[in-house]
C-alpha cells in the first residue's frame, strides 16, 4: 500500500487545489503550501498516508481560516446530482437488473473527487455516468456482491464524497426493504460527505445516518466512534465507498465489499489493475 514518499506529493497536488477552491491568492497558496512542505518535513515516516493527511488537511484549514474550503463545490456537486437522479432512477428501474445498474451508477459517482480533479468538469462528470452502461466491472465480483446484498439483514455503507451520496442513495432505494445504515464523515476533509451531504440526498428517508467520528480520508478503524465500530462489526454487510476507504481497510479482520474508480498507480498496481478501472473488491 501507499508509503510516505507516494503520498507527499499528491498531498502537496491536494494543498494546491484546496487552497484554491477558496481564493487565486499566489501569495496565500504559496504560504500554505511552504507550511505544509515544513509540516511534511518533520513527520514520523511510518504514518499511514491517512494519517499524514489528516495533518496537511487540518494545516489548510487552519492556514486559511476556513473550515471548509470544499464547501461550495460541495453544495455544486450535491445540486447538480440531484437534478439528474429522476432520469437515472428511471434508467435504474427499467433495466433487466435494478440493483446491479445501482452498484454500477454507485461506482460512476465516485468520479466527484475533488482532491485529484481542481474545480468541476462537467465533460468528466458526464463521460462516468455515459460508463455506466458499458464500463467493464468485474461480473462474478458484482454477481458476488448482489448475492451477499441479497442474503444481508443489516447493511452497512460507508460515504466517500459529496454528490457521490445521490448516487448512494439510488443504489439503497434498490437494497430495500433491508436495514442501512450509511455513514459519512464526522468533520469536513477534502469534499467528503457529512451528515448534510447525505440529508441533502434524501438518504435520511431510507437509510439511519450515523458519522465516524473522524476528520480524515477513509476509515481509520482506531480512530472512530465506539458507536460506529459497533455498527461496523455486527453489519452483516459492508460496502465501503471511494479509494481512501481501500487503503485504510483492505487490510481489515471482517469482510469489507469496496465500490471504486481507480485514480492512482499504487492503488492500480494493488489491485492489479489500471488507473481508470471500476473496481468491486473484498477483503475475502
Amino acid at each position: 500500500m501507499k508509503t510516505f514518499h507516494d503520498c507527499i506529493p499528491c498531498l502537496m497536488r491536494q494543498t494546491i487545489q484546496a487552497v484554491k477552491q477558496i481564493s487565486d491568492d499566489e501569495q496565500l497558496i504559496e504560504r500554505v503550501l511552504r507550511s505544509a512542505l515544513f509540516l511534511a518535513s518533520k513527520m514520523d515516516y511510518s504514518k499511514t498516508p491517512a494519517l499524514i493527511g489528516r495533518e496537511i488537511h487540518a494545516l489548510i484549514r487552519k492556514e486559511t481560516i476556513n473550515n471548509d474550503p470544499y464547501a461550495e463545490i460541495k453544495h455544486k456537486a450535491n445540486e447538480i446530482a440531484l437534478a439528474i437522479a429522476p432520469a437515472i432512477r428511471e434508467e435504474i428501474t427499467t433495466c433487466d437488473n435494478p440493483l446491479q445498474m445501482a452498484i454500477r451508477f454507485a461506482i460512476a459517482g465516485n468520479i466527484l473527487d475533488f482532491a485529484l480533479y481542481n474545480g468541476w468538469d462537467d465533460k468528466r462528470f458526464q463521460e462516468s455516468l455515459h460508463s455506466s452502461r458499458t464500463k467493464s466491472i468485474d461480473k462474478k465480483q458484482l454477481d458476488r456482491l448482489q448475492a451477499e446484498i441479497e442474503k444481508a439483514d443489516n447493511i452497512l455503507i460507508l460515504g466517500d464524497n459529496a454528490g457521490e451520496t445521490v448516487f448512494d442513495r439510488l443504489l439503497i432505494e434498490q437494497i430495500m426493504p433491508k436495514q442501512i445504515t450509511y455513514a459519512v464523515k464526522g468533520y469536513p476533509v477534502i469534499n467528503d460527505a457529512l451528515r448534510e451531504d447525505a440529508i441533502f440526498a434524501g438518504i435520511d428517508k431510507f437509510a439511519k445516518i450515523i458519522d465516524t467520528g473522524m476528520d480524515c480520508a477513509g476509515t481509520l478503524l482506531s480512530m472512530c466512534s465506539r458507536v460506529f465500530l459497533d455498527i461496523f462489526y455486527n453489519a452483516d454487510l459492508v460496502i465501503a465507498k471511494g479509494q481512501a476507504n481501500y487503503e485504510t481497510l483492505c487490510d481489515s479482520q471482517r469482510q469489507v465489499f469496496f465500490l471504486t474508480q481507480i485514480k492512482c498507480d499504487v492503488i492500480a498496481q494493488d489491485l492489479n489493475g489500471n488507473v481508470g478501472d471500476w473496481i468491486i473488491a473484498s477483503t475475502q
